[in-house]
């Protein structure tokens, strides 16, 4: 396989619609161009992610972002060696959309197709921005997932352990629309808690166990029973109180995910810390990770802002990662709605007919 790769990602899995190309030179990568068409505004009156709307706006939307994507890297599409893609986990009506058209692209082209696990996307990330080596501590935490992961290859990850219930931006989303904040959750959370110092006392979940699971079911809970007990008290949600809401609710995932991740990192050998998904792009989390690593005397890595959220640099990275080692897939490509990482591993959520969640 050439040292120099040429990869054009697609990324579809959930409510941005993204391509971008990506050059690989040895372990080193460069972005030309990462194109990411988002959907809040076709959500937004919904409170959420709406599955056939989003599924709908891919299908539309797919081939404009990668006609840009290649207009932005100057790069033809038969100038690319591969075509990566996401094939799941995620809303498998948006994956399909993905797949489908990353199909046809390398039926007409001719050029390899690389399916890639969405959450091998986000995990291999700091390899893209940092040239991390292996084996590294990954926290993947995200809208949808959340899990401690010991990277130790391009596919070979190992999971110590993660969320057992919801995803912490999943409890933001709910938090948000508990309080009447606009949508995505994480964001409008931390605006409302800004400079906040939340004083309203709620639990640190699963912080009284051993190991490295996490849970944050309860905590949103607890968030609205405390929501009622002061609209009870005042008529109402004042503005001050919902700030120190968030500012509670921010802190408490804060501390669960800090002593979680100072657990991880003393459980086996690693060359650094990073973090990646849509949550660590929450600034007061990174901070209080970093201040984990560097007391555990490791590297800290998180990737830019824009690269913790979805985006189709990470796909086409890590689909470069495989094909580098190999690693290719035919137009029998499946869109999976579940795929877990560590395959190994007892499942965290359960499973059914369509296999592990996580």
């Amino acid at each position: 396989m050439a040292q120099e790769l040429t990869i054009l990602g697609l990324e579809s899995s959930c409510d941005d619609t993204a391509a971008a190309v990506v050059r690989r030179s040895g372990d080193r990568g460069t972005i030309l161009s990462n194109v990411v068409i988002g959907q809040d505004e076709l959500h937004s009156a919904f409170g959420g992610v709406v599955p056939e709307i989003a599924a709908r706006a891919h299908a539309e939307k797919i081939d404009l972002a990668v006609e840009a994507a290649l207009d932005q890297a100057d790069v033809a599409l038969t100038d690319v060696d591969a075509i990566a893609v996401t094939a799941g986990p995620g809303l498998i009506g948006g994956v399909l959309a993905g797949v489908m058209c990353a199909k046809g692209l390398a039926a007409a082209t001719g050029k390899p197709l690389v399916g890639v696990n969405h959450l091998a996307g986000h995990a291999l990330t700091p390899r893209l921005t940092h040239g991390l080596r292996f084996p590294y501590l990954m926290l993947l935490v995200s809208g949808g997932h959340c899990l401690f992961l010991r990277v130790e290859g391009a596919e070979d990850f190992t999971r110590l352990g993660g969320t057992i219930d919801d995803a912490p931006g999943e409890a933001f989303d709910k938090v948000a629309r508990l309080l009447g904040l606009p949508q995505p959750g994480g964001p409008a959370v931390e605006a409302c808690a800004n400079r906040v110092v939340g004083t309203i006392s709620l639990p640190r979940p699963l912080l009284d166990r051993p190991g490295f699971d996490m849970s944050f079911s309860g905590l949103k809970t607890a968030v609205l029973r405390a929501r009622d007990a002061i609209v009870a008290e005042h008529g109402g949600l004042p503005v001050a109180l919902r700030a120190d809401l968030c500012a509670s609710f921010q802190a408490a995932t804060r501390d669960v995910l800090a002593e979680k991740s100072r657990r991880a990192l003393a459980a086996a050998p690693v060359t650094a810390f990073a973090v990646a998904g849509g949550v660590a792009a929450n600034r007061t989390l990174r901070t209080a990770l970093e201040a984990v690593a560097t007391e555990a005397g490791m590297p800290f890595v998180a990737p830019p802002l824009a690269l913790c959220t979805d985006n189709a640099a990470m796909i086409a990275w890590a689909g470069g990662e495989r094909l580098a080692t190999g690693q290719a897939d035919d137009l029998t490509l499946a869109a999976r709605p579940r795929w877990p990482l560590d395959a190994r591993a007892v499942p965290m959520l359960g499973s059914g007919k369509r296999g592990a969640k996580a």
